[in-house]
């Protein structure tokens, strides 16, 4: 049973095809669940970013904490907090990237949109605007909610880093036993730059 739309997409079979391969070769079943260099990565969803070749990562390694922006929210907290005080990380990278999305828009423009329906939004490299003639119409209208959300969008990717470095770093919970580490992933060249 497949929760949620009860139609097959080209990429819902791509996806359960390339498990299926993966399983048939599968030799990974008795890693510990503690990560193996006792390391996390806090980093952005960009499907442009993989950690565990730009980081040079096997399975068990590390954590991967991913979010939109690589942002040091409440839930990415709770997440490395969870990794070091039950699996053992005592090294966490903060690695935001070039070109990111989210300095693309601001939480007034995100709320806006939201507002006028819940459908994809189109960005003409200048503007954000809702498609009204996309013809994928939403079953659900735009909706307020919305602006109740801090969508953690920033300008300034340096600063951001240092920030969320920072936020991380003075958390109530977080140990000073652990160090931090701010990067800057150019997408452009694979490098990692640190933010010191």
């Amino acid at each position: 049973m497949t929760i949620g739309n009860n139609q097959t997409s080209k990429i819902h079979s791509e996806v359960i095809s390339s498990n299926n391969l993966y399983k048939d070769s599968f030799t990974k079943g008795e890693l510990p669940i503690f990560p193996g260099r006792k390391f996390a990565i806090l980093t952005c969803m960009d499907a442009r970013l993989d950690p565990a070749k730009f980081a040079g990562l096997n399975e068990g390694d590390a954590h991967i904490v991913r979010n939109a922006g690589g942002r040091a929210s409440e839930d990415a907290i709770r997440s490395l907090v969870i990794s070091h005080k039950l699996l053992g990380t005592n090294e966490w990278f903060v690695i935001q990237h070039t070109n990111c999305g989210m300095e693309l828009f601001t939480n007034e423009i995100m709320a806006s949109l939201l507002e006028g329906n819940l459908d994809t939004a189109t960005f003409d490299g200048q503007e954000w605007r809702n498609n009204e003639a996309s013809g994928n119409s939403s079953s659900k209208p735009g909706t307020t909610e919305g602006h109740n959300i801090n969508w953690l969008t920033f300008k300034g990717l340096h600063d951001t880093v240092k920030h969320d470095v920072l936020a991380i770093q003075s958390h109530p919970l977080v140990s000073d036993a652990i160090s931090v580490y701010g990067y800057i992933y150019e997408v452009e060249s694979g490098s990692l730059i640190p933010v010191t």
